[in-house]
């Protein structure tokens, strides 16, 4: 079982790291210290309802399913070679830098609001939770150990954008260092889809 938690803790920290909408969106505010926390609890709450919803819906039905899982297997290693492929391009030009901007004070509503946008309009929310990260449970010795993981994975990370964002902000207002976050992010999508492609889901 203490396998099952932690393949869900890496494999799920792996996904979620990419820095996509959500998490760009949570670290701006974090940079911004503008009701950071409750941006990111409630992107915590959100993966958490997604994964156990995948995880014990979809992964049931994959598991009769062995062409779909194989599927599922190819399309995740598609879905992190692009990731890949995007963070190693924002490495190399420097696009995408997040401006440590003095915003103006914003409600805590209108943040909320907009951080249920960003989670549940971005098709990669979906992607992840629903589809590649229950694809991998789904081979796991148990279901709920692995959610426990792939949870604490999110919790863990959407806490360190809260916290190292506002803590670091002056430092992650440059473009360097999202040049080096970026390069990392690569490195690591590419490491899981290298992964499924040696050693499948």
């Amino acid at each position: 079982m203490l396998e099952s938690y932690l393949t869900g803790l890496v494999v799920c920290g792996g996904i979620i790291i990419a820095i996509g909408a959500q998490n760009a969106y949570v670290l701006g505010l974090a940079v911004r210290r503008e009701h950071h926390w409750w941006s990111a609890g409630l992107c915590m709450g959100t993966d958490v309802v997604l994964l156990t919803a995948g995880m014990f819906g979809v992964s049931a039905l994959l598991l009769t399913m062995p062409n779909a899982m194989e599927a599922m297997r190819w399309m995740g290693v598609a879905f992190l070679s692009w990731l890949a492929v995007q963070a190693f391009y924002r490495a190399a030009t420097g696009r995408q830098a997040l401006t440590a901007s003095k915003a103006g004070g914003r409600s805590l509503k209108h943040v909320l609001f907009a951080t249920l946008a960003v989670t549940v309009l971005n098709p990669q929310v979906y992607l992840d939770t629903l589809l590649l990260i229950p694809a991998i449970g789904a081979q796991q010795e148990s279901a709920t150990t692995f959610v426990a993981g792939a949870s604490t994975a999110s919790i863990l990370w959407f806490s360190l954008l809260a916290w190292g964002g506002a803590l670091l902000s002056p430092w992650l207002s440059r473009p360097l260092a999202w040049r080096l976050i970026d390069g990392v992010i690569g490195l690591m999508m590419a490491a899981v889809a290298l992964h499924l492609v040696r050693n499948g889901v």
